[in-house]
């Protein structure tokens, strides 16, 4: 079953041209039974280059059935909105984001806002922020020496333990575990 999932993503990459997304997937694959440590490393790597929200590739990932001749996904976002939202989000990252606010900047009610980006992303906008944080919060592990207090407050986080509770549940370690793992495998 696992496997399968696996196969599953690895469709969009294969068909896209993304060659990077194909080889990490191959080798997830080939260490899955003998170095699960490793699988997860090159899951880790995909699934960071999965989450860009670029409209084609959003597009890419979403079941025939839910798209439109022109790519868009039925009652889904814009290309156009879905890039602005993401942009918004990267950029105001390290404070409070309001759904309304994302809402204001795809120029949606609120509530049409949320179905839409659901549809579009496969996740609510509070789950795609969370991941987005915790994404930065992962590079800032690997590209600086700041404390893990520095870096979740600078993700918007509240504080470390925050920062811990939700990439433990996002990536299943810790982020000190994490980071040293990285740094003795990179």
């Amino acid at each position: 079953m696992y496997h399968q999932a696996l196969i599953d993503v690895a469709a969009p990459a294969q068909t896209g041209g993304a060659p990077e997304l194909t080889a990490l997937l191959a080798g997830a694959m080939r260490s899955l039974d003998e170095d699960p440590p490793l699988a997860r490393r090159y899951l880790e790597r995909l699934s960071s280059l999965l989450v860009t929200p670029d409209a084609d590739a959003a597009a890419d990932l979403l079941p025939d059935g839910l798209m439109r001749a022109d790519g868009v996904a039925k009652g889904g976002l814009a290309g156009w909105q879905l890039r602005r939202v993401a942009a918004h989000v990267d950029a105001y990252l390290q404070g409070p984001i309001l759904t309304s606010t994302l809402a204001e900047v795809a120029q949606l009610s609120t509530g049409h806002f949320c179905r839409a980006f659901k549809i579009s992303t496969g996740e609510t906008p509070h789950a795609y922020i969370i991941r987005q944080r915790i994404r930065r919060a992962q590079l800032l592990m690997r590209d600086t020496r700041d404390t893990l207090s520095q870096i979740a407050f600078s993700c918007g986080l509240s504080d470390q333990a925050h920062l811990t509770r939700l990439f433990r549940r996002l990536v299943g370690t810790t982020p000190l575990v994490w980071r040293r793992a990285w740094q003795q495998g990179g």
